[in-house]
């Protein structure tokens, strides 16, 4: 074989291979011509195939039904590849605007070690400040706060400053859900008092987690009494107790 023939064999596999993507993420064919091509890229193997595989995620067919079968498969087949699949979930993970489908597939393909590291290194490349769609950032916090890893709430609390308030109630329920105090509790507290935080349900939310993890609010108790919602009130103590619970 010539280096000509050589040449045009790989440009006839990158032309088949990107062919193959184009009709797996094609939103107007329908589902069996989608499957067809879906199962030629799982055949396939190669990461550049599983790529294109996982990038059917990121389409949204109109029949809701066969849009979650079809990405259920997708799922399925990527994550009976193991290891394997790992570079190209790294590579979607890394590229994609929504990442939940591939958050969700990192147990299947990555140690724990590995999972961790690789949602550490996405979320420095999605640092707190103005993000035109924080979509990203909110599904990563709420990745970690899944993750029994005592580094966990200390990637979190940064994102207490973000500017979209979606990603601050994200860090929020994050960190209340790891009960990590000794990393939460005045980061917490500190957005709880602070004048410049306009959001009525963050607040709501941190102080139905003091409520329920029992902390207490000393060194903030003045600033706590003049920000708490309707439905709370302090104890003597400096607990944050949810009248609402109590009834």
């Amino acid at each position: 074989m010539g280096l000509l023939d050589l040449f045009s064999k790989e440009k006839r596999e990158e032309r088949a291979l990107a062919n193959l993507i184009r009709r797996a993420t094609h939103k107007y064919l329908q589902s069996p011509e989608r499957y067809k091509a879906m199962e030629g890229l799982a055949n396939e193997g190669s990461d550049a195939a599983l790529y294109g595989l996982l990038c059917r995620f990121g389409m949204v067919y109109d029949k809701s039904i066969d849009d979650e079968q079809e990405k259920e498969w997708a799922f399925d087949t990527i994550a009976a590849k193991g290891r394997t699949a790992l570079p190209a979930v790294t590579r979607y993970l890394r590229s994609a605007d929504s990442v939940s489908w591939p958050l969700r597939l990192l147990p299947k393909v990555a140690s724990k070690e590995e999972e961790f590291a690789l949602v550490e290194q996405v979320l420095a490349e999605h640092e707190p400040g103005y993000e035109r769609d924080p979509t990203k950032k909110i599904q990563l916090l709420r990745h970690l706060s899944q993750q029994k890893d005592p580094r966990a709430p200390s990637l979190v609390a940064p994102y207490l400053a973000d500017m979209d308030e979606g990603v601050r109630f994200a860090a929020v329920e994050s960190l209340l859900r790891l009960k990590n105090e000794e990393v939460a509790r005045e980061a917490l507290l500190q957005v709880f008092v602070s004048d410049t935080e306009e959001s009525l349900r963050l607040r709501i939310r941190i102080a139905e987690g003091f409520a329920e993890l029992g902390w207490l609010v000393h060194g903030y108790r003045g600033g706590v009494e003049k920000k708490l919602p309707e439905g709370f009130q302090l104890d003597r103590e400096g607990h944050i107790l949810d009248r609402k619970r109590s009834e």
